[in-house]
């Protein structure tokens, strides 16, 4: 339980280091705000047009008799948006990220930076596109994997009171571990820790993850939350990975020095 109260105080001490750092939060916006204008009209397009494809997918209901027809492609239509919208939820965090790469990669060095004893950030020491490259592919493997994880509890929520109740809640919990996942790894791949062992690092602390990312999934379920909340998740995703990897952090409530020369307290 201790590790499970950290992890939310992690997700805290990065809203808490972006508030302080206004310019950095500013920066971090940017491609939360690219990310949602593309799923936003990438969703207005389902709406619209959403229907038209279930009919074009399912001609042979066309000689169906009414009522039949409607409800069931309807049903079809209100289904595709809905997994449309879960895995919009699932991989906005990959997509920013990928998008997003350069600022948040700053943004997590200058944290590092902010309280690390010596001031110092770890470096991977790999040219700006062989990083794009690494994380464009792992961030593909999450999503595949996100993916999968989101087809199966959306096919549990038909399950009568079980598929209302326990699914919709494991589905928040899932969501958060694979949010966690791709916010931490923008520290880790600067520390040249390869996928598997990120996973296998964040599986041994379990409760600690999941105190981090299961209310911030909670939180990127309401509309436009996602994007104000990404630099500062990025922020304590960032500490958490210092801890994570045994790594000296200044306490709250030193003093330490941030990026600009400007002095802070913890």
């Amino acid at each position: 339980m201790r590790d499970l109260g950290a992890g939310f105080r992690y997700l805290l001490k990065g809203q808490r280091w972006v508030a302080r750092h206004g310019k950095q939060y500013e920066f971090g916006l940017i491609p939360g705000l690219i990310t949602l204008a593309l799923y936003a009209a990438a969703l207005v397009a389902l709406a619209i047009w959403g229907e038209a494809f279930v009919a074009w997918s399912t001609p042979f209901a066309d000689d169906w008799s009414s009522p039949w027809q409607g409800l069931f492609r309807g049903f079809l239509t209100a289904v595709l948006f809905a997994l449309g919208l879960l895995l919009s939820v699932v991989t906005f965090t990959a997509v920013t990220l990928l998008i997003g790469q350069p600022f948040y990669e700053k943004l997590s060095e200058n944290v590092d930076r902010d309280v690390s004893p010596d001031g110092t950030a770890p470096e991977s020491g790999l040219p700006l596109w062989r990083e794009l490259w690494i994380s464009g592919r792992d961030s593909l493997r999450v999503v595949l994997r996100a993916a999968l994880w989101g087809v199966l509890l959306f096919a549990l929520g038909f399950i009568p009171v079980v598929g209302q109740t326990a699914v919709p809640v494991l589905g928040v919990v899932v969501t958060g571990f694979f949010l966690t996942e791709e916010l931490t790894a923008v520290a880790l791949q600067r520390r040249r820790v390869e996928l598997r062992d990120r996973l296998a690092l964040l599986r041994s602390r379990k409760t600690l993850v999941w105190g981090f990312g299961t209310p911030l999934a909670a939180a990127f379920l309401v509309p436009f939350v996602a994007v104000f909340l990404m630099p500062g998740a990025v922020a304590g995703a960032t500490l958490m990975a210092r801890e994570l990897m045994g790594e000296e952090t200044e306490e709250e409530g030193a003093e330490a020095t941030a990026p600009g020369g400007e002095t802070v307290s913890w």
